[in-house]
């Protein structure tokens, strides 16, 4: 498989359909935002970023303005080509989840999204799971660690 054109630094919208009555272009911000919600549509994502980009994140919701951007989507990055793109995803699984089975359909979900709302072939989803997500991270962490004796002094 040939990796997708580079895209310029100065062009951020990609040819995905050229014709004779027009042209159209879609930015890579658009195919990370669709990459991003079709990752987060499978059960057992819990959460997408790596624990620095989600703590980022979480701060720059809380700004105005600060929550919009292609750069804002924790853990989508995208490569658009002409024809082709490329993604990779940072998730946070749910603790009990086959991460294997979840990979895949994580992908499967991109691939499907992508190309179908796009028309670039999707050319590979690198998926990397950084953390999982135990149920008992979803309280109040600090009272549970308070109740707890110490095992060491």
């Amino acid at each position: 498989m040939s990796t997708p054109t580079k895209p310029s630094d100065t062009n951020p919208a990609r040819l995905a359909d050229d014709t004779t009555q027009g042209k159209t272009t879609i930015a890579a911000s658009v195919v990370q935002k669709i990459a991003g919600i079709a990752a987060r549509e499978i059960s057992g994502v819990h959460s997408m970023g790596g624990g620095v980009s989600r703590a980022f994140g979480a701060i720059r919701e809380r700004i105005p303005g600060g929550g919009t951007g292609a750069s804002n989507i924790a853990g989508v990055q995208v490569e658009v080509g002409e024809k082709q793109a490329a993604v990779d995803l940072d998730l946070v699984v749910e603790y009990g989840a086959s991460i294997v089975e979840l990979a895949r359909a994580v992908r499967r979900n991109v691939i499907t999204a992508v190309e179908r709302m796009t028309g670039l072939e999707v050319i590979e989803v690198n998926i990397a799971i950084n953390d999982i997500h135990l149920p008992s991270e979803d309280g109040d962490s600090d009272e549970a660690v308070s109740t707890q004796p110490s095992r060491v002094e």
